[in-house]
């Protein structure tokens, strides 16, 4: 499996699990400048921008992890112009989609409010 195959197969595990949770997908991969939000969902008046991080193995540590300083930044950055763009008034957290292991046996935990921008 190539890393954009894997990467969308990841996003499609995260999508039917935020659904599944009453979550309503608005965007998935929306670009702003150099960066990538993967999942853009919303469920009552909560904006949920999530990133999805999908390891094989946990050995070199969990996927969130691999979360960096700069990729929040980016993170941040294409969620305040989402926000502008769309005129969106409620409140807005960053959550982190994490899977270890390979289909079927594989873990998916939600990370909600992983990380915060003041």
């Amino acid at each position: 499996m190539n890393t954009l195959d894997k990467g969308k197969e990841g996003e499609d595990m995260a999508c039917a699990h935020l659904k599944k949770q009453g979550y309503r997908i608005r965007h998935r991969n929306f670009y702003y400048q150099k960066a990538e939000i993967d999942i853009i969902a919303s469920k009552d008046d909560t904006l949920a921008i999530v990133e999805v991080k999908w390891r094989f193995s946990d050995f070199y540590g969990t996927p969130e992890t691999f979360v960096t300083p700069k990729k929040r930044k980016l993170l941040a950055r294409a969620a305040d112009f989402y926000v502008q763009k769309f005129n969106w008034e409620g409140e807005t957290r960053f959550d982190i989609i994490s899977i270890v292991g390979q289909p079927p046996n594989h873990s998916l935990t939600h990370i909600e409010q992983a990380f915060y921008f003041v």
